[in-house]
């Protein structure tokens, strides 16, 4: 009788047993693959985030006249720059009209204000524009143009007198407040808003949505300028991972240029 070739029932059981290790291993690598990848992929989400953000805070905080600049902690307020301009003469008396140089653009005039050095005043000062002091009044108009014997002009819609001169002789025009608030884990921005001696916190008016995933507590710190330094505002927060299991620390430094 011949002889019969095949499998024995051990042989095909450790087959299977070894094909069931195999096919495990390659499930778990290929699990951790995608886990890796997909971590990988929000790192980066969260990275680029915080690149946004700070580009955009460090873009707003750049235009702030530098001793409009305050914080709370959480929240940090300042006065955006909108034009810059020379002035020809300021007298010591009550002005409605400023004669300038004229503006490289024709600046917006609603809802804007002239300052002038304003150094050795309170920050509250410069939101009030109480009469005598280094902020006006609201501006009226602005005749840009400059033909001879007729200076180009800035109009107020009441009389001040600044309490001081600028030693370059420089004129800044400012906006309206803007504010960066932590509420929670949303990071606001405010503005369109009316300013006031005491930074509001928050303001009240509808903000937009910089951020939506800050952890833990935002640090905005202001450090006034000197003789050796322009002012610094330093901000740092963290963004949190969608599953709550990491973080991104965000940090960095802007630079205000001091204006005379």
């Amino acid at each position: 009788m011949p002889r019969q070739s095949g499998y024995t029932l051990i042989e095909l059981i450790m087959v299977i047993v070894l094909l069931s290790i195999v096919a495990t291993v390659s499930v778990r690598f290929v699990g951790l693959s995608t886990q890796g990848a997909l971590d990988t992929s929000a790192r980066q989400l969260r990275a680029l985030q915080s690149v946004v953000i700070s580009e955009q805070l460090t873009r707003d905080l750049r235009e702030a006249f530098p001793l409009s600049v305050r914080s709370t902690g959480s929240c940090i307020e300042w006065l955006p720059m909108e034009a810059g301009t020379s002035y020809l003469n300021l007298p010591a008396t009550e002005v409605s009209q400023i004669e300038i140089a004229e503006f490289a653009q024709p600046p917006v005039v609603s809802n804007r204000r002239v300052v002038i050095y304003g150094y050795g005043t309170t920050t509250g000062d410069i939101y009030t524009g109480a009469n005598p002091g280094p902020v006006s009044s609201l501006i009226s108009g602005v005749n840009n143009t400059a033909v001879p014997g007729s200076p180009a002009t800035i109009s107020l819609s009441a009389s001040h007198r600044f309490t001081s001169t600028s030693p370059a002789r420089r004129l800044f025009l400012v906006g309206e407040p803007v504010s960066i608030c932590q509420s929670g884990r949303f990071l606001y921005r405010y503005s369109g808003y009316a300013p006031t001696s005491t930074q509001p916190d928050p303001p009240p008016v509808t903000p937009e949505v910089l951020a939506a995933s800050v952890t833990g507590t935002v640090d905005f710190r202001f450090l006034p300028a000197t003789l050796q330094r322009a002012a610094v505002v330093q901000f740092t927060f963290d963004l949190l991972s969608a599953d709550g299991s990491e973080t991104t620390t965000v940090s960095q430094e802007v630079q205000i240029r001091n204006v005379p």
